[in-house]
């Protein structure tokens, strides 16, 4: 936890050192001094999350793949539908919770939604598990806080650099 205050610490600092003029004047060793402060806490908080996640899955006995950029997933019910590809607008079925397992949203609650994909608002790391998948299966996703809503959160119901877990159903394309 000391680390992770350090960090963090470091992290605003040299935000608000940043915002200063003074530090553009600065010799460019001060400046690669930043960036790879920065760089150092960025890799500190992926790490951090990479291993908070490997616990839940553990602890869920999950037989989770994990892509290249850090999107974990499994498609747990397979389907011979169309796959799925950029452009397409699909209607999904959700419940999307924290891994401490609040749920914050789902449509049970919230009703179906759809988006377009490669081309939505939404978290990146849904986006991409999605293209991974064909209408009618369904699957589960962990997406760490760099593929969903970030450092702020979504200012509801979804906490400041929070994993999710999707549990995702895609029940139909649109056609327009």
């Amino acid at each position: 936890m000391k680390r992770i205050i350090y960090f963090l610490t470091v992290f605003v600092f040299l935000i608000v050192a940043c915002n200063n003029e003074e530090v553009t004047t600065q010799p460019r060793v001060q400046k690669r001094f930043i960036q790879d402060s920065l760089m150092k806490a960025n890799q500190f908080l992926v790490q951090r999350d990479s291993e908070l996640i490997q616990s839940y899955v553990d602890r869920h006995n999950f037989k989770m793949k994990i892509t290249p950029d850090g999107l974990w997933y499994d498609i747990y019910k397979k389907s011979d539908g169309k796959k799925l590809q950029n452009g397409d607008i699909v209607r999904y079925k959700y419940k999307i919770e924290l891994l401490d397992g609040t749920v914050c949203y789902s449509s049970d609650k919230d009703g179906i939604e759809q988006m377009k994909l490669g081309s939505s608002g939404k978290e990146t790391g849904l986006g991409k598990g999605f293209l991974m998948m064909r209408v009618g299966e369904k699957a589960k996703f962990i997406l760490p806080p760099y593929l969903a809503y970030g450092l702020v959160g979504d200012m509801k119901k979804i906490p400041a650099r929070s994993a999710l877990v999707y549990d995702v159903e895609v029940t139909e394309l649109v056609d327009f």
